[in-house]
């Protein structure tokens, strides 16, 4: 048991202790005759000093034991195409896992954002959001990448019950200052924008977090500074928005700039098109994303904002003619050279509404990929933007893909991560479950990877076949474990899997249902599993 957890138990018995001598003295007799007094006691002596039992011993990291084996199957997902004999994907943990160093932490609901950091004697902190749960989790992993301990280091009180969704990390290797994790809050409570954590805060902080916001407050999605490379003395974050309306779309792409490591002092901007008027789609008009086609290269603008509240700042968007996308979700840039870290990648994930079918004349249906160019001088002068893959367009590459929510950019490849939103029955070239993609930088070949087998897992007992999962949090990790071959971590949101219609599977082999307390109290919570698998062999 980790040291944190034991000082809370030893303090809890010393208040049980207090309280014990205090509830022993008793009152004063009403109308008792004072007694004689009685001879001083000897003083008694000194007990042995008791030896801590056996849950109470501080366990470090060298002496934890590792989980070598998910109880949760591999075959939950299932690799596609070449793939299938290229890579390889094992469960590193679920829900219904039990680390046997640290029996009381419990993976909670909706994993999604992540990040993973060097830690002492060449173990891991992998920072991970979970989504449902409004809070972040760090799970100690050892050089296999296998857990050894967990613990939350931001809970539910500290985000105002805000949905803690997609996450980036800030490193001194990468961006020039840090580390720090940035996590987007999203839906739920009243704490939208982005949080700044530090990795490595003790767990006893996890009731208090700080957010940004010279950053903004949007419906966030993430929060993505590019790398240091970029530009040589500046900082810049891009915040997706996932504001969605079903009237017409008014979720807006920003953009922070600061100096280098700044996160309070900088501006803020909004993208403009070029051309900020409505057209149909495909005309060219870009007050709506649906004005533009899939492979052409528009010209975008950054304009100031002076509001930093949700309500405000989204007004003041709308009245700058900023481009309205429908639910943008996750933020990457490419890794590589200079030139490369400038260019940007980011998911609008779109919707349906059948009470208005106008709304994707302007905003995206099935779903989009963009990749924005940024001036090679200067971050807020006039840039570049393109529809790399287009849901919406019947015999393109991406008909079949819909609702891209997370995404994952290296060198030479962007993977694409679904999140189905209930309208696979109005395409017929959408099949199956939600899958990961592979968008080619080079080629622009989109293929698939991986899709969830919920059939399978239907079939012992994880979930059904009506709950659509969500792929998510996957991250390159090659570089920072100095692995020999590509190494990748990442997750899938189990919808299905919870104690309300799966209770004799959705709970651990102690009887635990999927809720850490230190997290969120289980009255609050989903009680729905969460799995955590490592991916290898994907090109980067």
């Amino acid at each position: 048991m980790k040291k944190s957890k034991n000082l809370l138990f030893k303090a809890l018995f010393l208040s049980c202790l207090g309280i014990a001598v205090i509830s022993c003295e008793g009152e004063d007799g009403a109308d008792g005759t004072n007694g004689t007094n009685g001879i001083d006691g000897v003083d008694g002596a000194d007990g042995v000093d008791g030896e801590d039992g056996a849950d109470g011993q501080d366990l470090t990291l060298a002496e934890s034991i590792p989980l070598t084996s998910s109880v949760t199957p591999n075959e939950l997902f299932e690799l596609k195409g070449a793939f299938a004999g290229s890579a390889e994907l094992n469960m590193i943990m679920s829900s219904a896992d039990i680390l046997e160093s640290d029996s009381t932490f419990v993976y909670g609901s909706y994993m999604d954002g992540a990040a993973l950091y060097p830690a002492e004697d060449g173990n891991y902190a992998l920072i991970n959001n979970l989504e449902a749960d409004y809070s972040i989790a760090r799970i100690m992993l050892n050089s296999e990448l296998q857990p050894l301990q967990g613990d939350y280091i931001v809970n539910s009180t500290a985000t105002a019950f805000t949905a803690m969704c997609s996450g980036s990390s800030i490193t001194v290797e990468e961006h020039g200052f840090g580390p720090l994790y940035l996590s987007g809050g999203e839906w739920g409570g009243n704490a939208k924008g982005v949080f700044k954590v530090n990795p490595f805060r003790a767990t006893e902080d996890r009731v208090e977090v700080e957010r940004l916001p010279a950053l903004g407050e949007w419906s966030t999605e993430n929060a993505v500074v590019i790398g240091k490379d970029a530009y040589a003395s500046q900082t810049v974050v891009f915040m997706g928005d996932d504001h969605s309306d079903n009237t017409y779309p008014q979720a807006h792409f920003g953009m922070y700039v600061g100096q280098r490591g700044d996160l309070d002092g900088g501006k803020l901007y909004v993208l403009k098109g070029a051309n900020p008027v409505e057209s149909a789609p495909g005309d060219g008009g870009q007050l709506f994303e649906m004005g533009m086609s899939q492979d052409i290269e528009y010209d975008v603008e950054w304009v100031e904002v002076t509001e930093r509240t949700i309500d405000e700042l989204n007004q003041e968007a709308i009245d700058l003619g900023a481009i309205g996308f429908q639910r943008i979700e996750d933020i990457d840039w490419r890794r590589g050279t200079a030139e490369a870290q400038r260019e940007v990648y980011f998911n609008a994930t779109g919707r349906i509404r059948g009470d208005n079918p106008d709304l994707n004349l302007r905003g995206t249906g099935f779903g989009r990929v963009y990749k924005l160019v940024l001036d090679s001088e200067d971050p807020t002068a006039p840039a570049k933007l393109t529809v790399v893959v287009d849901g919406d367009l019947e015999g393109g590459k991406g008909d079949g893909m819909h609702s891209p929510d997370n995404i994952l950019v290296t060198e030479n490849y962007a993977y694409v991560q679904e999140d189905p939103n209930g309208y696979a029955d109005l395409n017929p070239d959408i099949t199956g479950f939600a899958k990961l993609w592979q968008l080619n930088l080079n080629t622009g070949d989109f293929v698939e990877v991986m899709e969830c087998d919920q059939t399978y897992a239907s079939s012992v007992g994880i979930g059904n076949t009506d709950s659509m999962w969500e792929i998510t949090g996957l991250i390159d990790v090659t570089d920072i474990i100095g692995a020999s071959e590509p190494t990748f971590i990442g997750g899938a949101q189990v919808h299905g899997w919870n104690f309300s219609t799966t209770p004799d599977t959705a709970v651990r082999a102690d009887g635990l249902k999927f809720v850490d307390p230190t997290a969120i109290s289980e009255g609050s919570a989903r009680l729905e599993g969460s799995v955590l698998f490592k991916l290898t062999g994907l090109p980067r």
